[in-house]
């Protein structure tokens, strides 16, 4: 079994910056890939910025230039920096990875969530 713990959320206020960690523990073999998502109230989930372990990275149009996602391999931690922080980046987030288990089974791993609000 694999789990995310994401902390990092908070309250800030517009311009502000947080940075958001999420570490993954238990039956890793290794890790492909690691990402943040966010979900708004009333809107869908969506992918806010990913990487991969070949460093290659993924970022919404809407975070670019602000947002910057790394990763401490050894610690299978990722985290988010977010800076120049906007009310519309109000949200929960949410840490996702894709594991190779010791089992040999592929897994797409979801953490529980940590809440950013941007106040303006």
């Amino acid at each position: 079994q694999v789990q995310l713990v994401e902390s990092g959320g908070g309250l800030v206020q517009a311009g502000g910056s947080l940075r958001l960690s999420c570490t993954a523990s238990g039956s890793i073999f290794s890790i492909n890939a690691m990402g943040w998502y966010r979900q708004a109230p009333g809107k869908q989930r969506e992918l806010v910025a990913a990487l991969t372990t070949d460093g290659s990275t993924n970022y919404a149009d809407s975070v670019k230039g602000r947002f910057t996602i790394s990763r401490a391999n050894a610690k299978n931690t990722v985290y988010l920096q977010m800076n120049s922080l906007k009310s519309e980046d109000t949200a929960a987030y949410y840490c996702n990875a894709d594991v190779n288990a010791y089992s040999n089974r592929s897994l797409d791993v979801w953490g529980r969530g940590t809440l950013v609000t941007v106040s303006s």
